[in-house]
């Protein structure tokens, strides 16, 4: 008898790998994307402290107004240059990028390319 396939747990799975080798510190704290259905979001996460530095997502008030009736793409690049924007007024310039365990695809990487363009470098 076939198993059925939990995308949630392998993406749960995939995020406990990549998490292993990652980890946020003062200096270069960690990038993490979250991504549902409907939105998606980011923050700055300093995890020897174990404390978000900044966060940003698609149901901020700044940006809100801009999202409602775009494509998700499109919002998750409204999502990285603000979180991008928020960080550097923080005094973050290097992150390391945490993809969460999705692919490097589609909202993530438009997140995190609007990121780059913002001015963060990882």
């Amino acid at each position: 008898m076939p198993r059925v396939k939990d995308d949630r747990a392998l993406r749960k799975r995939r995020h406990v790998r990549v998490r292993k080798k990652l980890s946020g510190t003062a200096e270069r704290p960690r990038l993490c994307v979250f991504r549902s259905l409907n939105h998606a979001y980011a923050q700055v996460v300093d995890d020897k402290l174990g404390h978000t530095l900044v966060s940003a997502s698609t149901l901020d008030r700044e940006i809100r107004s801009e999202v409602d009736g775009k494509r998700k793409i499109e919002a998750a690049q409204f999502v990285g240059k603000l979180v991008a924007e928020r960080a550097m007024e923080r005094g973050i310039s290097k992150v390391a990028f945490d993809r969460g365990g999705y692919k490097y695809h589609g909202r993530v990487k438009a997140l995190a390319e609007a990121a780059r363009k913002a001015g963060l470098v990882f």
